[in-house]
């Protein structure tokens, strides 16, 4: 039942190979050491006394659990260990086949075949505890991949230190535990890295769900969350925020002239000088169109306004190979923790509308605002009544 149902596991992970984003690797390469597992427990069972297939029972098996490694391996995106996998079944082959036909011990076997196994388990749990994140899906894969080794050693010490039966094809009590609990532990760890491999879906689509698809900068969902954040710290500490409001200067001839694969490239560009000119600390978003927002947090005007110029001073140098373009920029702070995001994007929007109007390529600081608007007006026309004031 145990090999029945590993041949099943082995189809759902190659269905998730198929489906997952192509971020999610190792899929395919546990899907494989499946079907390779069972093989080699058809080929044990059907052995007999032919201790060749005995032999190929026990490499395709290791073949199975090197592959495992490998997968864990390109899961958590690390050079496979290839050498280690092709060292560990010809060991397997060279060993088995000498204490099989040139000098005849059981005990030597399974001691040589358990230490291999380990040594690849053991390899897989280093990567696991390495380059996991800190989270219940990585200390359950790894806890089930200890437990699988910890078993596996355990025959191989017992078959060397005592005379208890280690033959899994006899009728002792270990033999009927080992077998019993590896079987049941190669599902479980089939378990473990799908549950690593939900939680690595989870977190892309939450990163898809709040980053811009073309730019790779956040997006409006991605900018309010992080907007409520900051905000938040801000009411706390009592400090203040800036907010940048950036739009490409005459965007529309430049997709008239180099057509929307030509945009595209300028916003990708826009994009990547503003993240380039910004702070770790700050955050980029792309609003809509060729509209940008920059979050200045725990930052008054002046300072805000040494960024301001670094991005212009950054977009007006030219780039090889990619329309030249530049912005206008409007620069709104806030020190009412009580303004809301929605009059603190109109301010912005007020401000980069008046660096429109008078010739764009530069900045405008925004007033200071302590009521709230009326929603409704065009904000575009109620800029340029402020700009004319």
């Amino acid at each position: 039942m145990a090999t029945l149902m590993a041949g099943a596991m082995s189809v759902v992970l190659y269905s998730a190979h198929l489906n997952f984003p192509k971020e999610i690797k190792g899929l395919r390469d546990w899907a494989a050491a499946l079907v390779l597992l069972v093989a080699g427990v058809g080929i044990f069972a059907l052995h007999g006394n032919s201790n060749i297939l005995l032999l190929a029972a026990n490499v395709v098996m290791t073949w199975g659990l090197g592959l495992m490694l490998i997968g864990t391996e390109k899961f958590y995106r690390l050079r496979p260990s290839w050498r280690l996998f092709h060292i560990t079944w010809l060991c397997i082959v060279i060993g088995l086949a000498y204490w099989l036909w040139i000098k005849p011990s059981f005990a030597t076997r399974v001691a040589i075949s358990s230490v291999l196994v380990f040594i690849l388990h053991a390899r897989a749990i280093y990567i696991i505890c390495k380059n996991g994140e800190r989270h219940f899906s990585t200390g359950f894969f790894g806890s089930l991949m200890l437990i699988e080794s910890l078993l596996v050693i355990t025959r191989g010490i017992l078959a060397l230190s005592s005379d208890a039966d280690v033959n899994l094809m006899g009728a002792g009590r270990f033999a009927s535990l080992y077998l019993a609990a590896a079987q049941f532990m190669t599902l479980m760890m089939t378990v473990g890295f799908m549950t690593v491999c939900t939680r690595r879906l989870q977190i892309l689509l939450e990163r898809r769900s709040t980053l811009d698809p073309l730019t790779q900068i956040l997006n409006r969902r991605g900018f309010a969350e992080i907007y409520a954040k900051e905000h938040a710290m801000m009411r706390r500490q009592g400090s203040t925020m800036t907010l940048l409001n950036i739009d490409v200067d005459h965007f529309k001839k430049i997709n008239d002239t180099y057509g929307h694969a030509g945009g595209d490239q300028v916003l990708i560009g826009v994009a990547d000088t503003i993240a380039k000119a910004v702070r770790i600390s700050d955050h980029v978003a792309r609003f809509g169109g060729e509209e940008f927002l920059v979050l200045l947090p725990d930052t008054g005007l002046a300072p805000a306004l040494q960024i301001t110029e670094r991005i212009q001073t950054a977009m007006r140098k030219p780039r090889p190979g990619r329309p030249g373009c530049t912005v206008s920029m409007g620069v709104a702070c806030q020190t009412d923790p009580d303004e809301s995001l929605d009059r603190l994007l109109i301010r912005a929007d007020q401000a980069m509308y008046c660096a429109k109007q008078n010739g764009r390529n530069r900045y405008e600081i925004a007033p200071q605002s302590g009521s709230e608007p009326t929603f409704g007006h065009s904000i575009e026309r109620d800029a340029m009544s402020e700009c004319r004031l």
